[in-house]
C-alpha cells in the first residue's frame, strides 16, 4: 500500500512540476510576442518620436526579451544555476567585444579610405 501512495505522490508532484512549466512557457510567450510587437507597432503608428529616441527604446525592449528569454525558456534565475549565468555573460561580453572592434575597425578605414575631391 505504502508503495502505491507513494508512487500516487510522485505523480502527482510530477504533474504539478508539468504544469509550473507549461505556465512558464506560456509567459514567455506571451512576454516575447509583447516585447517584440511594441517595437514594431512605435516604428509604424508614432512618426512623431526621433531616431534617436526610438533607437534607445527598441534596445531597452531587447534587453528586456533577452532576460525574459533567459528566465522563462533557459531557466536561467538570478538565485540558482549561476555557473550557467556567469558563463552567458561572459559569452555576451565577448561578443560585445568582437562586434564593437570590428565595427571601429571598419570604420576606421572607411574613414582613411575616403577619396579627394576632384577639382
Amino acid at each position: 500500500m505504502s508503495e502505491q501512495a507513494h508512487t500516487a505522490d510522485e505523480t502527482t508532484e510530477r504533474r504539478q512540476e508539468e504544469r509550473r512549466e507549461f505556465h512558464s512557457y506560456v509567459w514567455g510567450v506571451g512576454l516575447a510576442l509583447l516585447l517584440t510587437a511594441v517595437p514594431f507597432a512605435l516604428v509604424h503608428w508614432t512618426p512623431g518620436i526621433s531616431r534617436l529616441s526610438l533607437l534607445i527604446v527598441i534596445g531597452v525592449f531587447a534587453l528586456v526579451q533577452m532576460l525574459v528569454h533567459f528566465r522563462f525558456f533557459l531557466h536561467i534565475g538570478f538565485k540558482q544555476k549561476r555557473e550557467d549565468l556567469h558563463l552567458i555573460l561572459f559569452s555576451a561580453l565577448l561578443l560585445t567585444i568582437m562586434v564593437a572592434g570590428t565595427v571601429w575597425i571598419m570604420a576606421s578605414l572607411a574613414t582613411r579610405m575616403v577619396l579627394p575631391a576632384q577639382p
